[in-house]
């Protein structure tokens, strides 16, 4: 398990692995400990040893912290935007009820968990400077088309995307363009995929690819932007992705109210 501070008040990192971990945070004054994993998470995570269960039943035993889980799924920007307003509100209530220091983590610690600590709760209700890339939650939609050329294959499909790396979308073939062509809206943003062959997981030399990542893979992209300069959307961003990004009063209050008026699921 590896974290790092955010705030004297909130760690964020990598996943438990074992039900001592609990015993790690509990001295450094963790009262909250908030999981973002889905239970695919935990399937592909298997090599660590994770059982989810084990641990949330050893964290019962103490009444000085609390374990809860909000479920994002993982490599998907468009479902974080999605389940933001409502796991930060868990977020916010679980801070307020316990006290305490919160430790919020994803699988790897470095995606979903600190776009909720960071990027969400601590701009949206602690008021700090964010100095940094902001994806704003837009909800406009923009369409875009992906093409595979060639018809010597007998499927196409995309995983990635808005959908999230454990699923995928089927291309359709077009005999008269002689292309397979998936036709998609999504909100802006930036969004990374691939395609599979016949099975086999490959990316597409005449679209837009990432570098190399550690491990030598590459993955399509596509940026998905704003193509009015005159629209709110397009004012808001400007405003929160400038050299010093601030929410007002109005805005932030707006937050609070609703982070306290979502329903609980618990």
């Amino acid at each position: 398990m590896n974290y790092y501070l955010h705030t004297s008040r909130s760690n964020c990192g990598s996943c438990l692995q074992t039900p001592k971990d609990v015993d790690k945070l509990r001295s450094n004054r963790s009262q909250t400990i908030f999981c973002l994993q889905q239970n695919s998470d935990l399937d592909s995570a298997r090599y660590f040893g994770v059982d989810i269960g084990a641990i949330q039943e050893y964290a019962k035993e103490f009444d000085d912290i609390e374990h809860l889980r909000a479920e994002i799924r993982d490599f998907d920007a468009y479902d974080l935007r999605l389940q933001l307003p409502a796991v930060v509100s868990k977020l916010y209530k679980a801070i307020n009820r316990n006290g305490g220091v919160t430790y919020i983590h994803c699988t790897a610690g470095l995606g979903r968990a600190p776009a909720t600590a960071v990027l969400a709760y601590m701009f949206w209700v602690q008021g700090y400077n964010l100095k940094m890339h902001l994806n704003y939650c837009w909800h406009d939609k923009k369409p875009v088309t992906l093409t595979w050329s060639g018809g010597n294959c007998s499927t196409v499909e995309i995983s990635g995307l808005d959908i999230g790396w454990g699923q995928r979308i089927p291309l359709k073939f077009d005999g008269k363009q002689g292309s397979w062509i998936l036709k998609r809206e999504l909100p802006e943003g930036r969004y990374e995929y691939k395609y599979i062959i016949d099975g086999e997981w490959t990316y597409n030399n005449y679209e837009l690819v990432t570098s190399p990542n550690e491990d030598g893979h590459v993955n399509n992209y596509v940026q998905v932007v704003e193509d009015d300069p005159n629209s709110t959307n397009a004012n808001i961003r400007k405003r929160l992705t400038g050299d010093d990004p601030d929410l007002t009063t109005h805005e932030r209050l707006k937050i609070r109210q609703f982070l306290e008026a979502h329903p609980s699921d618990e």
